[in-house]
C-alpha cells in the first residue's frame, strides 16, 4: 500500500483561534476539517514544505515552529503518514483556494468539528497542552 507524506499547520492568530480548513466535496475525504497543508515532494525538509503548501493553498508566508505530532491513518487505498506543525501567519491573510471554507476556531471548540480521521490525534495533542 502506498504511503503518503503530508504536512499540516496549526496557525493561531492573536486571539488564541485555530485556522481549520473543510475539504471541498471534490477532495477525498469531503466536507472533514484538516488542518491546512499538504504532500511533501521529494527532496523538501518538512518545514519547507509546509511553508510551501500554506504559500499554494491559503496565500500566506508562516514561520513554522515545533513539530506536535507525527500520526500515521490507513485509509482504504493508502497510508498518510500526517506531520503537524505549531506555525503562525508573518504576511498574507488566508484565503481559501482549494478548501471549501476556512474558519478560525477556538481551541476549546475544536473537538466539535467533523475530523479527517489523519488530523485526529493532532486535536488530542492540542487538547493535552
Amino acid at each position: 500500500m502506498k504511503t503518503i507524506h503530508v504536512v499540516g499547520a496549526v496557525i493561531k492568530n492573536e486571539n488564541e483561534q485555530i485556522l481549520c480548513a473543510l475539504r471541498s466535496s471534490t477532495m477525498s475525504q469531503p466536507n472533514c476539517w484538516e488542518f491546512p497543508g499538504g504532500k511533501v515532494e521529494d527532496g523538501e525538509t518538512l518545514p519547507a514544505a509546509l511553508q510551501r503548501e500554506i504559500k499554494e493553498e491559503l496565500g500566506c508566508t508562516i514561520e513554522v515552529f515545533e513539530k506536535i505530532v507525527s500520526a500515521k491513518h490507513e485509509y482504504k487505498s493508502w497510508i498518510v503518514h500526517l506531520h503537524t506543525f505549531w506555525a503562525r501567519i508573518v504576511s498574507g491573510h488566508p484565503y481559501a483556494t482549494e478548501h471549501a471554507e476556512l474558519r478560525w476556531v477556538p481551541r476549546d471548540e475544536l473537538a466539535a468539528l467533523n475530523w479527517s480521521p489523519a488530523d485526529v490525534p493532532t486535536v488530542e495533542r492540542i487538547f493535552e497542552r
